[in-house]
């Protein structure tokens, strides 16, 4: 009998290239994603430990179904903001599931969060986003702030899993292959049981990008509120976990550059 019910599972940070790495993962021959069906997003994020909860274990198990010898794989970034009971119940299904958890700094990754969020408003890239009413809003129903108690989210999944991969953002950008070397080492998938066509489809994947939100203008007001709402947790997130963030440090020089380029026009 299989001893888990998933065997990789990622818990967050929503808009940290959690969909590139599920691509990159999935294109290893043991790892098997499941199929893509109206209750769950594409098939990468299954949903299962919120909001598809109340379809009970066995629709879970059903989705979860893998090939004799494969890996399960769920990649929901919504799990970070579970409660520990959910995560217990998990433990109980999944003993020795490898958990992985990426974290982005926080500011950069609200302003990607509220740019996705707000697209399901029909926003084109023309689109600015001021501060007001609307924007406020936005921050509420994306949950920025929830979403970005990193430390938070990471406890109580550390409670019954000892051994979390915990990946920053940037390195990904810097070096993605040490990233994904890493990552497969921790997984315990081996580079050498895949033929020429699977490493030509692997190295593909590596170079795609699998989601990019629209970057429409974001005020320099709506950054400043942002900034002054999480600049806490990013000190304390790269004291806890031994990051350096660098992402933010650009912030706010960005739109003085497009300025100029359009100038230049």
């Amino acid at each position: 009998m299989k001893e888990n019910l998933t065997d990789i599972i990622c818990i967050g940070a929503q808009k940290s290239s959690t969909s590139w790495l599920h691509h990159v993962i999935n294109a290893h021959p043991k790892v098997q994603a499941f199929e893509n069906n109206k209750y769950t997003s594409t098939n990468k994020e299954a949903h299962f430990w919120d909001w598809n909860y109340h379809r009970g274990i066995d629709w879970y198990k059903d989705l979860m179904k893998v090939d004799e010898g494969k890996l399960s794989i769920d990649f929901t970034p919504e799990y970070a903001l579970v409660d520990e009971a959910r995560v217990r119940e998990c433990k109980e299904y999944s003993p020795s599931a490898k958990i992985i958890y990426v974290l982005r700094e926080p500011v950069c990754r609200a302003i990607s969060a509220l740019r996705m969020f707000i697209l399901r408003d029909d926003k084109d890239e023309n689109f600015t986003l001021e501060y007001g009413d609307y924007f406020l809003e936005a921050v509420r129903k994306s949950r920025i702030t929830r979403h970005s108690e990193y430390f938070k989210n990471y406890s109580t999944w550390k409670q019954y899993y000892d051994d979390i991969l915990v990946i920053n953002y940037e390195d990904i950008r810097k070096n993605g292959s040490e990233v994904v070397d890493n990552l497969y080492k921790y997984l315990n998938l081996d580079f050498k049981e895949m033929n020429g066509v699977m490493r030509e489809e692997f190295s593909r994947r590596m170079q795609k990008k699998v989601w990019k939100s629209t970057e429409f203008e974001i005020s320099r007001d709506c950054k400043m509120f942002l900034e002054g709402m999480l600049y806490r947790n990013r000190n304390y997130f790269e004291s806890a976990f031994g990051f350096t963030f660098e992402e933010h440090k650009d912030l706010f020089a960005q739109k003085k550059r497009r300025r100029s380029r359009r100038k230049k026009v």
